[in-house]
């Protein structure tokens, strides 16, 4: 059960959220009432000269979906075998992402694109870190046989 838990994306708590996020917020499923819901300002920030930054849900989420992609690609490198379900399961959810932002309206914003984009740059980094692991092993040698 841990291996099937290690194996699975990180990156799909981030989309997950956005899921709930969209489809149970009152508004309606259009991206302009999904857009409108995910960015209005939760609290605001006083910077230091004064100015004023609101925060949003949608900033909160794409924070959360950045540090949960950092861990992504240190989980990555450490177990063959697992980063290749891993990685699998990635183009997976790549693939259902890209599917609900075709599909969906209220997938159609800004907010999710950016998650979508980096669950291709951790597809994109599974194989590179791939190609990079299969070119450091080196090439297996023939054992010679007795004559």
């Amino acid at each position: 059960m841990r291996k099937v838990l290690a194996a699975a994306p990180l990156l799909l708590l981030p989309v997950a959220a956005y899921n709930l996020l969209a489809l149970t917020l009152a508004g309606g499923f259009d991206s302009t009432a999904a857009n409108a819901r995910l960015t209005a300002p939760l609290f605001a920030l006083r910077t230091a000269p004064g100015g004023v930054w609101p925060v949003s849900i949608a900033d909160l989420l794409l924070v959360a979906s950045l540090v949960v992609m950092f861990f992504e690609l240190l989980k990555s490198t450490y177990d063959r075998r697992i980063a290749i379900v891993n990685h699998g399961l990635s183009i997976a959810l790549f693939v259902g992402c890209l599917a609900e932002m075709l599909l969906a309206a209220a997938f159609a914003t800004s907010t999710f694109f950016l998650i979508t984009l980096m669950v291709l740059g951790d597809v994109v980094a599974g194989f590179m870190l791939a190609y990079a692991a299969s070119r450091r092993e080196p090439a297996p040698r023939e054992v010679a046989r007795p004559r």
